[in-house]
């Protein structure tokens, strides 16, 4: 039985009737560009094929009643059309109620109750942005089922509205923008900062991308995130007293040299030149791969790692496990750990006649150094959050 028929299925057991509409939206990567989003830089990511689906139909209330069999055990949470508050008790469901508090606030009519089932294919904490993809399935649902006028590019703006203003972590906008904007075969050039993108064709010829799950849990919220990026904003106060700039993102290599004196705190200034370098690979990354060098390409997502490791410091003995033995590994191209660092995933570009061989190898040395198995997962680029018609 295939996915769709299993929702279906599912469904009907949950709420006695049938779906009439069905949701997809996927997880990301990000190739290279790692906490450059919110410096007003550069990022690289890519949507993934496997994601969140949301089944769903109309139910004569004032009430959406929610559903997840990713959280079987707290059964069917019903939500108030006029309640909408945040409540730590309703756990997942609220980067649903997020968005439809949010599209309502923006003036858009949603005023009728729905039954929705949602099944996420993305592991809890992978840092493959679970919740990003919840809040644009949910997204395009709404636009969907209430035949609202709103653009994608809106609402992955009103995910990243949700992620701050709501739920409070203090994200920048790739990774609604990556599951929103994603389009098959292809990573996206995203300039946080205007929020200009183009799409570059990812061509990797004989070579895999693997997703390497540490398997340790990260949760966004509870993270350093907040705390690294507050260190970037205190760089860009110091930096401004002297330079015209308005991020990190804006500064190249021989401005950041020359001005770099003025940061005395070793730590806020190991910070800003990962953002800033990090920001100049990303770029030259995509120059690389529009040449077809794909070990430069590679090189400079090694570099990305490194980087992670030693100046931002949000990568931990998981990732670095994964990444730094995945260099060793023969038909590697680049290995880097992706997300928001402190467990979640790392990737790897490896030729695809030695990937079977590089799974073993990685999970057998990480088994060893950790104490249990990192899972691996062939990541296929595929489209953005969209409605699937059957």
């Amino acid at each position: 039985m295939n996915t769709v028929d299993n929702l279906k299925n599912q469904f009907k057991n949950i709420f006695n009737k049938g779906a009439e509409r069905f949701f997809f939206a996927p997880g990301r990567i990000n190739l290279i560009g790692e906490h450059t989003d919110y410096n007003g830089g550069h990022v690289f990511p890519c949507a993934i094929t496997f994601g969140t689906y949301a089944v769903v139909s109309f139910n004569n209330s004032n009430k959406f009643s929610l559903y997840s069999m990713n959280f079987e055990k707290l059964g069917v949470i019903d939500v108030e059309i006029d309640n909408l508050e945040y409540r730590k008790e309703d756990n997942w469901t609220n980067y649903v109620k997020g968005m439809i508090k949010q599209l309502r606030s923006e003036g858009y009519t949603i005023d009728k109750g729905m039954d929705i089932l949602f099944y996420g294919e993305i592991p809890n904490g992978a840092g493959l942005s679970s919740s990003a993809s919840l809040e644009l399935v949910s997204g395009v649902l709404l636009k969907g089922m209430f035949n609202l006028d709103v653009d994608v590019i809106d609402l992955v703006k009103a995910g990243q509205a949700v992620e701050n203003n709501y739920i409070g972590v203090n994200s920048g906008i790739m990774d609604q923008f990556a599951i929103g904007m994603g389009k098959k075969d292809c990573a996206i050039l995203l300039d946080c900062n205007t929020l200009k993108y183009s799409y570059a064709p990812v061509k990797l010829d004989d070579y895999n991308i693997i997703i390497m799950n540490t398997n340790k849990r990260r949760e966004l919220a509870d993270s350093k995130y907040n705390e690294r990026r507050a260190e970037c904003e205190e760089a860009l106060r110091i930096l401004k007293k002297e330079l015209d700039i308005n991020s990190l993102g804006e500064l190249d290599a021989e401005t950041f040299e020359k001005y770099k004196h003025l940061i005395k705190d070793e730590t806020i200034l190991k910070r800003a030149k990962h953002a800033v370098y990090e920001n100049i690979r990303t770029i030259h990354a995509l120059e690389e791969l529009n040449k077809g060098n794909l070990e430069k390409f590679g090189k400079l997502i090694n570099e990305s790692h490194v980087s992670l490791k030693n100046d931002y410091e949000v990568t931990g003995k998981e990732l670095d496990t994964l990444a730094e033995t995945a260099w060793k590994q023969e038909g590697v191209l680049g290995a880097r750990m992706t997300g928001a660092g402190f467990g979640g995933c790392a990737i790897a570009i490896v030729k695809k006649d030695a990937t079977d061989k590089f799974i073993k190898n990685v999970g057998e040395v990480y088994l060893k150094e950790i104490g249990y198995n990192a899972d691996f997962y062939i990541a296929n680029i595929g489209d953005g959050a969209k409605e699937i018609l059957f």
